[in-house]
């Protein structure tokens, strides 16, 4: 089946996070190897977190592309997960409402475009004919 044009929008905005995501792993990597780090366990750790969360949300971009539901599922609880980090800088005693609102921009538009695009893949499924199935 062909994805319509949001659902590759959705797909383009989940790979952007995810090589956005990429660069904060090649910072943590610089960091790590110029020993700016308390904790070198804990940094590795960090790293290798990091590095999933971008390969998970360029997995669910791949999906979104090919019409995989799992892939819009996946990045909807990416983002939620991004949007609930957002909440936590707006708390606390170093509250900063710019950075959570830098944080939580991005979230809130691919939870929009991935909420259109399974729209758009339900419609496509209700018009397929059973025969094409």
């Amino acid at each position: 089946m062909r994805t319509t044009r949001i659902e590759r929008i959705a797909a383009g905005w989940l790979a952007l996070e995810a090589l956005g995501i990429l660069i904060l792993v090649v910072w943590e990597l610089v960091a790590l190897l110029r020993g700016d780090s308390g904790s070198v366990g804990s940094s590795i750790a960090l790293l290798v977190l990091t590095a999933v969360g971008a390969a998970a949300l360029g997995a669910f971009a791949v999906a979104v592309w090919r019409d995989g539901s799992w892939g819009r599922s996946g990045g909807v609880v990416a983002q939620l997960l991004v949007l609930s980090i957002a909440l936590g800088t707006l708390t606390g005693e170093g509250a900063d409402t710019r950075l959570a609102a830098t944080i939580a921009g991005p979230a809130i538009v691919g939870l929009v475009v991935l909420i259109a695009a399974a729209r758009a893949a339900g419609r496509r499924a209700r018009d397929t004919p059973v025969d094409e199935v």
